[in-house]
């Protein structure tokens, strides 16, 4: 094997990728080699790509990509979940100064992974991990989602909001999303209440759907005035609202004057600061287990795009051209 692998470099903030050679990395202790056969898209990559996501903490230059799915071809030491040929996925890299999946091979923390199951491809597992792990950290982790719950996802159509509409369903929970008319039919079939929220305003759903009472739990993950909206629409003194982008400045009164409490959601925090990886490898490890008895599943474009195409997809997402989740095919399965 050769010591040079293809990979996709963003060399500064704002400019296109540029694809060159790198030397194949070698895994240290604990750690595995991945050859990478998808790295999923998530709208972060391209807010790092343009220098958008100081948060994100990933200098330049750098290998971009946080989801990855591949076929482990090295171990390191201590490393004995996992063994050589495993299909693995994760959401492993790509921030915090680690390189990410937009290259054919990937050195990454073993503790960050979970097993592929046999009932999907290694392209769609690319797709789960990012959206997955911040669903499930708002509502399993923060919320404590259970039996006979009332749950509203905010945005039920997008990345977070179908993986939170599927866990909030696992967990036995009455599930209500918002969305437009257009996005109907599509919660609908995640096994979710639609919202039209151009059209009902926060009173009348809280209203027609609880009794006025509100709902046990709200997960946002649109952010700004949806967040507003969400202090005023949970249960008195039992209701939990969560976010995934409570970034800006709120007034919490509402929420205050209503006895309940608010959670954020920040899953990079274990890649960069170190804490609590072995945490995304057990929320991945839940993933496996819906993928296999049919609770969870992914829409993802079929079209194949392969790391010659990372511009080209870069601006489909940003032109909002895409009709489900992206995955970059780094090499044939």
């Amino acid at each position: 094997m050769s010591n040079q692998m293809k990979a996709a470099v963003a060399v500064a903030a704002n400019t296109p990728l540029s694809i060159r050679q790198l030397a194949i990395p070698e895994p240290s202790d604990n750690e595995v080699r991945i050859k990478v056969v998808a790295s999923g898209v998530n709208p972060v990559d391209i807010k790092i790509a343009t220098g958008m996501a100081a948060h994100a903490r990933q200098p330049f230059p750098s290998v971009l990509g946080i989801d990855s799915a591949g076929i482990i071809d090295k171990l390191g030491a201590n490393v004995e979940q996992f063994a050589i040929g495993d299909h693995v996925y994760g959401m492993v890299g790509g921030i915090g100064g680690y390189q990410g999946s937009l290259a054919e091979y990937q050195v990454v923390d073993a503790d960050l992974l979970a097993k592929v199951p046999d009932e999907i491809s290694l392209k769609e597992a690319a797709s789960i991990p990012l959206v997955f792990i911040t669903a499930w950290e708002g509502l399993v982790d923060r919320a404590n989602v259970s039996k006979n719950m009332t749950v509203l996802i905010h945005g039920g159509a997008g990345g977070v909001g179908q993986m939170a509409i599927q866990i909030a369903k696992a967990h036995g929970a009455t599930v209500f999303a918002t969305g437009t008319a257009k996005h109907a039919a599509f919660i609908r079939n995640l096994g979710a209440i639609p919202i039209d929220y151009t059209k009902e305003s926060v009173e009348h759903y809280v209203r027609e759907y609880t009794n006025g009472e509100g709902f046990d739990i709200i997960y946002d993950t649109v952010g700004g005035e949806v967040l507003d909206n969400s202090f005023r629409a949970v249960k008195t003194y039992s209701g939990h609202v969560v976010s995934c982008l409570g970034w800006g400045t709120h007034s919490i009164a509402p929420l205050s004057f209503r006895g309940a409490t608010y959670s954020g959601v920040f899953t990079m925090l274990p890649i960069q600061s170190g804490n609590a990886r072995k945490h995304h490898g057990f929320i991945m490890s839940q993933a496996t287990e819906m993928l296999r008895n049919g609770t969870l599943r992914v829409q993802q474009e079929a079209t194949v795009y392969t790391l010659d195409d990372v511009n080209d997809v870069y601006q489909r997402v940003i032109a909002g051209k895409t009709t489900g989740k992206l995955a970059i095919e780094i090499a044939p399965e």
